[in-house]
């Protein structure tokens, strides 16, 4: 996405820097902001994006943390608004694991106007401080929020199903407790007719048939590719934000 918008990339792998190991986080923002505009960075701990934003001089872009997932929600509400016109009162259902992608939405949609439900499964639960704030904003926004074990009653009346990866990135020796515990939270057309007629899917990629089934994944209701597409035009978006005070002469969308 930088180098379409006429910028050079420097893509940092885990063998090319070890942040915080040969050098500390302090040092490494400190140096990369001598060399670059931008930093954007994909981390296991938030708390290491914390420490850089502290210490860099421009500006840090969540890729990816433990705790949020900003930027993909980015791309699902971009998705969300092609596909409906609008997101205002859209209820989104989220059947799945209490993670950094829905701690990002439900730090998020009551701002937007939609109403949330959440089925996981005990023990899974989202942060209970992401769920305090959350409850904060949907009595200021005026929207709905349900936190459920009951998939089909999350997915009751909803305009999206959503779902993400049972086992995210350090969990992987988790694997066989996690897959016994979402037994049941599968998204299938089963769930689908429980949701509202104009019902749609989303899933941030890779998938796993566990999560989802194919008739689900493969349907004209889901959006997952014009969601994966979306990643590129939204981070392109926070980046033109940030480094240039371009402002476009455009109707702002109706959320």
């Amino acid at each position: 996405g930088f180098s379409l918008l006429g910028g050079h990339a420097c893509f940092l792998t885990s063998q090319d820097i070890h942040l915080g190991t040969n050098e500390s986080l302090t040092d490494t923002a400190r140096v990369l902001s001598s060399m670059a505009n931008a930093i954007l960075a994909r981390v296991y701990k938030h708390a290491d994006l914390d420490l850089m934003t502290k210490e860099a001089t421009v500006p840090i872009i969540n890729g990816l943390s433990d705790s949020h997932h900003p930027l993909q929600i980015l791309a699902d509400y971009l998705t969300l608004q092609e596909h409906y016109g609008g997101l205002n009162g859209l209820t989104v259902a989220w059947i799945g694991d209490g993670n950094n992608v829905l701690n990002s939405i439900m730090m998020s949609a009551a701002k937007l106007g939609m109403h949330l439900r959440i089925a996981t499964p005990k023990g899974f639960e989202p942060d209970f401080r992401i769920t305090k704030i959350a409850e904060q904003y949907s009595q200021e926004y005026g929207t709905r929020l349900l936190l459920t074990r009951d998939p089909l009653e999350a997915a009751s009346g909803a305009n999206v199903l959503a779902t993400d990866t049972w086992i995210s990135m350090g969990q992987e020796e988790e694997k066989k407790e996690r897959l016994k515990a979402f037994q049941g939270y599968q998204i299938t057309m089963q769930t689908a007719k429980f949701a509202a007629s104009n019902w749609a899917f989303l899933h941030c990629l890779p998938r796993k048939p566990e999560e989802v089934d194919d008739e689900v994944f493969y349907s004209p209701q889901s959006l997952v590719f014009q969601e994966a597409e979306n990643r590129k035009w939204t981070v392109m978006a926070v980046m033109v934000s940030l480094l240039t005070d371009y402002s476009p002469q455009l109707q702002k969308p109706t959320f």
